[in-house]
């Protein structure tokens, strides 16, 4: 499997880093503050935490979301509670947008071009967090069937999308 290609390495939009601070995706209704995550002992992303397990969290070894390389932002697809941010990710269809507002002020726009399900025991890491010339965005939640003996998905649900516009 390889990912789509970087429509937008060719364009010249890029941005200089700024945090993530708010997750904007109109197709979903989903309009979110953006938490900060980093790895686990496994090295697999560390999910959002409480207070912010409702958040979606921007993986900070990742670059900011604009930025030419690839930005990693993820978040749970539900809770005991019920729902979550990325709830309906998996219907997220190419040619979407997703905006991200930025410390600077800035909003980064991305475009969609696929949106994947892998198996969490394939899941194809490089493919998926290899840096693209040009700004991208992965959106990452889990997905497939829930398996109540490991208390998680057996899947993840990828969004990849490139930056298309910015605007401030």
């Amino acid at each position: 499997w390889a990912p789509p290609r970087d429509p937008g390495a060719a364009d010249g939009l890029a941005l200089p880093a700024a945090p993530p601070t708010r997750l904007t995706i109109p197709a979903l209704g989903v309009r979110a503050r953006v938490a900060r995550a980093g790895l686990l002992p496994d090295g697999t992303l560390q999910p959002p935490r409480p207070p912010h397990e409702d958040r979606p969290a921007w993986y900070t070894g990742s670059v900011t979301p604009g930025e030419a390389g690839t930005a990693v932002i993820e978040g749970h697809l539900d809770s005991s509670a019920g729902p979550s941010v990325f709830f309906r990710l998996g219907r997220l269809r190419p040619g979407q947008h997703v905006r991200v507002r930025r410390a600077d002020g800035a909003t980064a726009v991305f475009t969609v071009d696929a949106v994947r399900r892998f198996p969490k025991d394939g899941f194809p890491a490089r493919a998926v967090y290899a840096d693209t010339p040009g700004p991208s965005l992965r959106l990452i939640t889990c997905g497939g069937r829930f398996d109540p003996a490991a208390r998680h998905y057996r899947d993840n649900t990828v969004a990849f999308a490139h930056l298309t516009a910015i605007s401030r």
